[in-house]
């Protein structure tokens, strides 16, 4: 069985003109994907089904369940009936997350905290990010207007999230796109890890709204630089503040505010902020 296409055409009516017209638009795929480690079931996602490879590696890293991808021994990508499993076997014995912080619960398209059991768990705390790494006004605009250009499924249905990483010396080095906005940064960090690419030395950009979920998985990827294109929830930016990181949100081709950390960013030229 083969997996699906991450695009599907759908035949619609359109209203132009006050009158219906047959025709067709492009959309993006939505599927059921679980994460399985050591034939134990752990998680399921609805995504849209590419780059499962990178979301299986950076979900596994993102949530504890690993510490770097060679503590995936094996990852098969199996096309069932009803969805794609993400089969993982462990080297080592699974971490107190995986035991601890099982979802239960098939989690929607846009929620990042599906299956928590306690309000602890959701508001755990987050990973601390190290190091004074800091960019330029103008380095936070070269990653936002960099990120366009690397989502062809976007342009294609209009409907899908990004996340990318940049750096000054190389540009955008790795993006990756979902329906959902949590998938899509686990897909990125999962696609930097399998490259063995640090994120401690440039900018994650990101389509979405800042939710605390965003932040955590951004902090435990050492990410100094936060930067999004819409705003951050007051416990975004209040966990962006406990962990070190620099939050740059409702980014826009004249400027961006900054919500928490402001050292991190220098003045610099191609940027107005109010």
């Amino acid at each position: 069985m083969s997996l699906p296409p991450p695009v599907r055409r759908v035949a619609r009516e359109a209203w132009r003109g006050g009158r219906p017209g047959p025709g067709a638009r492009s959309v993006p795929e939505e599927t059921a994907v679980a994460f399985t480690y050591d034939r134990t079931a752990h998680a399921v996602m609805l995504a849209t089904p590419a780059d499962l490879e990178d979301f299986a590696v950076g979900f596994s890293l993102n949530e504890g369940i690993v510490s770097s991808p060679a503590e995936i021994r094996e990852l098969e990508v199996l096309a069932h009936a009803d969805g794609v499993e993400l089969r993982m076997a462990l080297a080592n014995r699974p971490a107190e997350a995986f035991v601890a912080r099982r979802r239960h619960l098939a989690g929607p398209t846009g929620c990042g905290l599906c299956g928590i059991e306690s309000l602890e768990q959701a508001l755990r705390a987050p990973t601390p990010v190290a190091g004074e790494w800091r960019a330029t006004a103008a380095d936070v605009m070269a990653a936002l207007a960099s990120l366009p250009a690397a989502q062809p499924l976007h342009r294609e249905t209009g409907a899908v999230h990004a996340a990318g990483f940049w750096e000054p010396a190389q540009g955008l080095v790795a993006a990756r796109e979902d329906v959902g906005r949590h998938n899509a940064l686990d897909k990125l960090a999962g696609a930097l890890a399998r490259a063995s690419r640090s994120a401690a030395r440039g900018i994650l950009v990101l389509t979405s709204r800042v939710s605390v979920e965003m932040v955590q998985k951004a902090a435990a990827m050492g990410a100094p630089i936060v930067v999004a294109i819409s705003a951050p929830t007051a416990l975004a930016v209040r966990t962006a503040e406990a962990a070190g990181l620099s939050l740059v949100a409702v980014a826009r081709a004249d400027g961006f505010e900054v919500f928490a950390h402001p050292a991190r960013i220098a003045a610099g030229a191609a940027a107005s902020v109010a």
